[in-house]
């Protein structure tokens, strides 16, 4: 899903608003079996509630990312909009985001391992007396579903709009905590069956879990500017994972 010049222009403005004046942001650098990572952290100005990881698209991490970690900032969580590609990632189009995600869809102990050095890169910055979660917006849904099934020691996985598909011979029996998948019904990436069959995957795991399904919703609904935009369903989705982080943390 590529995000579109509107879409950041018209977040950029409503990142400067004071509604989002809290975060303090800053970015953090690790490294990968020799590859460098930067991610960008954001601490909120009241008593935290709790530490959000938010994990890209397939167009890496950039301004979409860093606006929904100041936005759970200035609600009063810790966030964290992690980087899976590295920062000498060319990320130029269609074809470099096919290359950055293929490659990491291939391996997935590469992924897995940027998932978990990312979270404990981030973790150290904060403190330890509140929960984590862990979200992500279609590609990064999807990377939020496969760190449940790496057993990252997360308190919640939420996919927007993500990838549900489970790879030959993994599972969900290491999960560590609940998880919510926020779907649209019209989305062509990931259909109903899949949902379903992600579903039972959970249930049969044991796994706390819950859907939300926005009817008519595509596959990149909470993505203003793009074709799939649904404003009625980014709402509702948000909405639902506001009360999945008050009923977790």
């Amino acid at each position: 899903m590529q995000h579109l010049l509107p879409y950041a222009v018209s977040m950029g403005l409503a990142l400067a608003s004071p509604a989002f004046a809290e975060g303090h942001g800053q970015s953090l650098d690790y490294s990968v079996e020799g590859k460098s990572f930067q991610a960008y952290v954001v601490s909120p100005s009241t008593p935290s509630k709790g530490k959000v990881f938010i994990v890209h698209d397939w167009d890496g991490l950039n301004d979409y990312e860093k606006g929904r970690a100041n936005q759970l900032a200035a609600l009063g969580y810790e966030a964290v909009a992690l980087d899976l590609f590295g920062i000498d990632a060319i990320l130029e189009g269609p074809e470099d985001y096919r290359r950055e995600t293929g490659a990491l869809y291939a391996d997935r102990s590469a992924f897995r391992a940027r998932l978990k050095t990312a979270v404990t890169a981030a973790s150290g910055t904060f403190g330890a007396d509140t929960k984590a979660f862990m979200i992500g917006f279609c590609f990064g849904g999807a990377a939020t579903l496969e760190a449940a099934r790496a057993g990252l020691d997360l308190d919640g996985f939420v996919s927007f709009h993500g990838g549900l598909s489970t790879p030959e011979g993994q599972d969900y029996a290491a999960t560590k905590g609940p998880v919510l998948v926020l779907h649209g019904s019209a989305d062509p990436a990931s259909g109903m069956a899949a949902l379903a069959n992600l579903l039972d995957q959970l249930q049969a795991a044991n796994i706390p879990h819950g859907a939300e399904v926005f009817g008519g919703a595509r596959h990149s609904f909470t993505v203003m500017g793009s074709r799939d935009y649904d404003a009625a369903a980014e709402q509702g989705a948000w909405q639902a994972f506001m009360r999945f982080l008050e009923k977790n943390s």
